[in-house]
């Protein structure tokens, strides 16, 4: 399965982007991480493969994630984005249940966010 990001750009503060991320096959859970410059890569949000959905609390209440019926596409809405956002955004899918929720088999090539002040 292959992933691919979409959805990115420069914004200033306080602004809104949407992410979206396509697999080529079904996914059994999919999330979406981030790294910024010289920082490790950082879970942002997830959806479960029961459907539960988690938030690192640095964005829980300004980002939202869904997902198609079909839970092949997953989005991001990104709301109020502040310059400590600003990263590469990562989707990742995981086609083995077994693998679900901490771990993914397939990630995206990123797309990049930045927020300006």
């Amino acid at each position: 399965v292959h992933v691919v990001e979409s959805g990115g750009g420069s914004v200033q503060s306080g602004g809104s982007l949407r992410l979206s991320c396509e697999a080529s096959g079904y996914t059994y859970c999919m999330g979406w991480f981030r790294q910024a410059p010289g920082r490790e890569r950082e879970g942002g949000a997830r959806i479960d493969n029961d459907g539960l959905k988690q938030y690192r609390d640095s964005v829980k209440g300004r980002f939202i994630i869904s997902q198609a019926t079909a839970k092949n596409t997953l989005y991001l809405q990104m709301n109020s984005l502040k310059p400590e956002d600003t990263a590469m955004y990562y989707c990742a899918a995981s086609t083995r249940l077994t693998l679900c929720p901490y771990a993914y088999n397939s990630w995206g090539q990123g797309t990049q966010v930045t927020v300006s002040s």
